[in-house]
C-alpha cells in the first residue's frame, strides 16, 4: 500500500492507494490553528504511527517541495520553513516505516496519473475534478458557495501523489 503525503505547515493531505490503484483511504491534518513547526510535525507524526498501525504501508510518497522562485510566490522565508518541515517529515517517515520516503514532483506525479493542466487552468480544480473521475468514492465537503473546503484540495493532491507512486511501483514489478 502506497502512502501519499501533500507537506504543508497549514493543511497536509494524505491518501493510501493500493498496488491496484484503488483509492483506500483520504484524509488532511489541519496545522493551521497548531503554533509551531515542532508541534506541527508531532501532529502530523501521530497521524502516521496511526496509518502504520491500521494500514500495511510498503511505500511513502513525499511531494517534492519548490527549490525556485515564481513572480507571485512564496517568500524565500516562506520556502526556508516548507523545506526545513518537509525535512522534519521526511525524517518522522524514515523513522515510522524503517524505509526512506521516496520524492515525486507535482508536475511529475501529474503527468505519471495522466492528469493534464492547460495554460491558465486553475490546477487545483483540475486535479481535484481529475481526482473525482478516477474514484467516484473521493469525497469532498462543499461550501454553500459550492467551493471545496479546506482541505480538499490538499486531499486530492495526496491521492495523485500515491496513485504515481503506485503506477511507478507497478513499473518497476514488470
Amino acid at each position: 500500500m502506497i502512502l501519499g503525503l501533500d507537506i504543508s505547515t497549514s493543511i497536509t493531505g494524505f491518501a493510501l492507494i493500493d498496488e491496484n490503484l484503488n483509492l483506500i483511504y483520504t484524509d488532511h491534518i489541519d496545522l493551521r490553528k497548531v503554533e509551531g513547526i515542532f508541534k506541527k510535525a508531532k501532529k502530523v507524526q501521530e497521524v502516521l504511527l496511526e496509518l502504520k498501525q491500521n494500514y500495511p504501508i510498503t511505500d511513502v510518497i513525499i511531494e517534492m517541495p519548490f527549490t525556485f522562485f515564481n513572480s507571485g510566490g512564496s517568500s524565500a522565508k516562506t520556502m526556508a520553513i516548507l523545506q526545513r518541515f518537509n525535512g522534519m517529515i521526511s525524517w518522522i517517515v524514515s523513522e515510522a516505516f524503517s524505509r526512506d520516503p521516496d520524492y515525486i514532483g507535482a508536475s511529475e506525479a501529474r503527468k505519471i496519473c495522466s492528469v493534464k493542466i492547460n495554460r491558465g487552468e486553475n490546477t487545483k480544480e483540475v486535479v481535484l475534478k481529475a481526482v473525482l473521475d478516477l474514484y467516484p468514492n473521493f469525497e469532498v465537503e462543499w461550501t454553500k458557495q459550492r467551493n471545496p473546503k479546506p482541505g480538499y484540495h490538499d486531499r486530492a493532491d495526496g491521492v495523485i501523489l500515491a496513485r504515481a507512486g503506485a503506477i511507478q511501483c507497478q513499473t518497476q514489478r514488470n
